[in-house]
């Protein structure tokens, strides 16, 4: 497990081109939140955006999750609390002024980031 990365993952890095390639600018690897020990992927911060690319395994994707077969108790109780604390991140950011976009590491990237333009340009026109 240790050979997973936290940042910079193949998907991240791919939406953050393609996002690029459309002409935004961003924050990587940022905490939205002052005192929140939250990280999003990537942030706008002027326009109070965040975007987290969740992995399947780690977030627990309903259509690509799959148990572990060994000490299956604490991956499952592992992944429930990931899954909590993504739902408390979205709350806490949207309790403060922030749009949230989850992203799928399986998602089609143009659709992500057609998501991500939108939510970007939304912001903007608030």
């Amino acid at each position: 497990m240790r050979a997973n990365k936290a940042r910079d993952t193949g998907p991240e890095r791919r939406l953050r081109s393609m996002l690029h390639r459309a002409g935004l600018r961003y924050r990587v690897n940022t905490r939205p939140l002052p005192g929140v020990r939250r990280t999003a992927d990537v942030v706008f911060p002027a326009r109070r955006v965040a975007v987290f690319v969740d992995g399947c395994y780690w977030h627990g994707c309903v259509d690509h999750y799959r148990p572990a077969r060994i000490n299956d108790a604490f991956w499952r109780e592992k992944i429930a609390e990931n899954r909590a604390r993504d739902r408390e991140t979205n709350q806490l950011l949207a309790d403060a002024g922030w749009t949230v976009v989850r992203i799928w590491e399986h998602e089609d990237l143009e659709k992500a980031t057609h998501r991500v333009v939108c939510a970007v340009r939304d912001a903007t026109a608030r």
